[in-house]
């Protein structure tokens, strides 16, 4: 969540105090970034994050934001990497507020390659580099972002991944450090993934985690409930606290403030409570409509909870609802 300038001074000492960063950086208008740990700042605009690895080799950036906000998040990273050139763009999911600025912070990137790899990728080489930044990403990703031929895609040719994986992990070695990239069936959609900065202790958990809201499902593009809760628990898994589940490694969710795994865990048994309610209420055989009006989170309500806007605690529970149902239901 922006910090505004008038809590920004109080703010500093605090979260030293606890940990969750190093340093407040530069604001403008509603987009701020923090240096979370070692070579990774977040840069947050209306709730929603990017992740920026500045290293010896160049620069990594995880998700891009909406399209409206990708001038100044080149910006930001400019501001965090001065001259070194951003070298990867890697999309936790497909969500538009996160791959919106793919185009042009792609566009902003340069990349190393060799023989006729630049042609392979579309774009013009001189020298070996390619100009433009690699977007690394889930094929299911890449499938949500482009179209069968012939038909219209929802997002031009420049945002598309130009390096994608069909694996469960995958591994980079970037800026000195081991980067993994776990992707998690069917959680929020059908190519989430999350992306962990070894040596900087630092996760990205895009759409799967938020301290914002309830988890956004996209029940039409493969998300669901059950994939949500089992991404949460393998994002516990990667994680090691400092102490009784607190401190120790970064989680920076897709929406929200920089966590830790004890903010993770209660977030992992919200959801996992509200599931077996729903499933509950499933077996009894009731509507949508009843399991609605039964308010299974209500417990959460008054801190994730919303009635208007995109994401709503009704559209919440619809997903779980119709995530948990038999197909064709």
């Amino acid at each position: 969540m922006p910090v505004t300038s008038a809590l920004r001074a109080p703010l500093v000492p605090l979260l030293a105090a606890v940990g969750l960063v190093t340093t407040l950086g530069a604001q403008t208008g509603d987009l701020e970034t923090l240096l979370v740990r070692g070579q990774v700042s977040m840069v947050s605009a209306g709730g929603v994050n990017a992740l920026v690895q500045v290293g010896s080799q160049g620069v990594l950036v995880v998700d891009t934001m909406a399209e409206s906000q990708s001038d100044r998040l080149i910006a930001a990273i400019r501001a965090l990497a001065g001259s070194r050139p951003i070298r990867y763009v890697v999309n936790t999911h497909a969500h538009p507020e996160f791959v919106g600025g793919n185009v042009k912070v792609a566009a902003a990137g340069a990349q190393l390659v060799a023989g006729n790899f630049a042609g392979q990728v579309g774009q013009g080489a001189v020298e070996g580099v390619v100009s433009q930044a690699f977007v690394v990403a889930h094929e299911n990703v890449l499938k949500a972002m482009s179209a069968p031929t012939g038909n219209q895609p929802p997002t031009p040719f420049g945002a598309w991944p130009t390096e994608t994986f069909f694996q469960d992990e995958k591994s980079m070695y970037f800026n000195g450090e081991g980067i993994e990239l776990a992707h998690i069936k069917d959680a929020s959609s059908d190519g989430d993934i999350l992306v962990f900065f070894r040596s900087s202790d630092v996760i990205a958990a895009g759409d799967i985690y938020s301290t914002l809201g309830y988890p956004r499902i996209d029940v039409a593009r493969g998300g669901s409930v059950n994939g949500v809760v089992e991404g949460l628990n393998r994002l516990i898994d990667m994680a090691i606290s400092e102490q009784f589940t607190e401190g120790g490694t970064r989680i920076v969710p897709g929406r929200g403030r920089i966590s830790d795994e004890f903010d993770v865990v209660e977030y992992r048994d919200m959801v996992t409570i509200v599931r077996d309610r729903v499933a509950s209420m499933i077996k009894k055989g009731r509507t949508l409509a009843q399991v609605q009006a039964a308010r299974p989170t209500i417990d959460w309500e008054p801190r994730y909870g919303s009635a208007s806007g995109p994401w709503t605690t009704a559209m919440f529970v619809e997903a779980v609802y119709r995530s948990l149902s038999p197909r064709g239901k």
